[in-house]
């Protein structure tokens, strides 16, 4: 059975340019310079993503130069020649970001398969535009779908498309509003999507225009790992949408992520290492064993006895014995006196044969300085003749 590769979509971060860049190479520039700066500074992966339109095509003839339809006037607006955008795409790459677009009609496809883009993005409104999913397939490339405005068919449709053609899907949860208030968000989606798709990386394509952490933090939590925005910067006194993330925003949101990773550690697929640290933190409040009264050489510690001849108690000293252990049936090899630490080598070794773990009971708890000792216990001051 194929199994994805989603190793492409873990941990990218999608930057579209907002609004074409305005259709400005300059400004496309720094956009791409200014994000890409943060990029390196937090050390994360990221594309910077474009949208293609033939715009010749794209743009029914009788409609162009309309002026009262904003998506025709924008469009028209911010067009870039396919020069400009090569010139664009290769400092996307010198950059260090990787270069993607959204294609909106079958021949910006080929302008993505000309640039060799890793990925291709498809747009929430075309995610049931099946001659152009037609055409996005005929590349093989990895495709990030949106799901904003699409049902549940129309998710699974799209799902089993790219499925069916053994071709790497990762699935956005958006809302299609712009710019989204924080009661519109349904981050919990990011869940509900994670269960209906097991095998493929989810999202979160994002259009807030107030928070560049929270969302961050939950939706990392709830399981995303890829995510998108539209980015913009203040320049020539050209407004910034309210849905756009400017470069101060990127980084809170990036901090963010890195956050994330920080609290949610990497080992979800397996039982976490313990550290040291929280070991010996742990460690000072286990109760050690203590003998309750004078415990001859040879007494055998049973189950039905235990709390009459010993007693639990903190501190745990280094190399006592613990609530941890099992004494049921051990023998002592010796006397230990009343109050005193029960101690490893109090044990008759047939019971502890396993040296790291006589080891990790000689290192744990607290130094036995200014304790009772057993009686068979002797200084190297006890030892020296006067």
């Amino acid at each position: 059975m194929w199994q994805q590769d989603n190793s492409i979509f873990e941990g990218l971060f999608v930057l579209e340019m907002a609004n074409n860049h305005w259709g400005d190479l300059g400004r496309g520039k720094e956009i791409v310079d200014q994000f890409a700066e943060l990029v390196r500074f937090h050390g994360v992966k990221a594309a910077m993503k474009l949208q293609f339109r033939d715009v010749a095509r794209f743009i029914h003839k009788s409609f162009r130069g309309n002026e009262e339809i904003r998506y025709i006037k924008k469009t028209e607006a911010t067009r870039m020649s396919k020069e400009e955008f090569s010139e664009l795409v290769e400092h996307i790459r010198s950059s260090g970001c990787l270069p993607m677009a959204t294609p909106f009609d079958e021949a910006s496809v080929d302008l993505c398969q000309e640039f060799e883009f890793p990925i291709i993005k498809v747009a929430s409104s075309d995610h049931n535009d099946w001659p152009l999913l037609e055409k996005i397939a005929t590349t093989r490339k990895p495709v990030i779908v949106s799901s904003g405005g699409a049902n549940q068919k129309g998710l699974d449709d799209v799902v089993a498309f790219f499925d069916n053609r053994q071709i790497p899907l990762a699935i956005n949860h958006c809302v299609s509003l712009y710019p989204s208030e924080d009661t519109d968000l349904e981050l919990s989606q990011i869940s509900y999507l994670k269960d209906r798709y097991p095998n493929h990386v989810i999202g979160y394509s994002s259009h807030e225009q107030y928070d560049w952490s929270a969302s961050m933090l939950l939706s990392y939590g709830l399981g995303a790992r890829t995510w998108e925005r539209h980015v913009d910067i203040q320049r020539d006194g050209v407004p910034v949408s309210a849905y756009c993330t400017l470069p101060e925003q990127a980084h809170e949101w990036f901090s963010a992520y890195n956050k994330s990773l920080e609290m949610f550690g990497n080992s979800q697929s397996q039982r976490r290492v313990v550290t040291k640290p929280e070991t010996e933190y742990l460690d000072a409040l286990v109760r050690g064993v203590y003998a309750a009264r004078d415990l001859p050489a040879g007494y055998k510690f049973t189950k039905d006895s235990f709390l009459e001849d010993v007693y639990l108690a903190v501190p745990l000293q280094k190399g006592q014995l613990s609530t941890r252990e099992i004494l049921n049936g051990v023998s002592v090899v010796g006397p230990i006196a009343q109050d005193a630490a029960v101690s490893v080598n109090d044990i008759d070794e047939k019971f502890f044969r396993s040296p790291s773990l006589k080891k990790m009971i000689e290192e744990r708890g607290v130094d036995r300085a200014g304790v009772p000792r057993a009686k068979n216990e002797t200084t190297k001051k006890d030892s020296v003749s006067p």
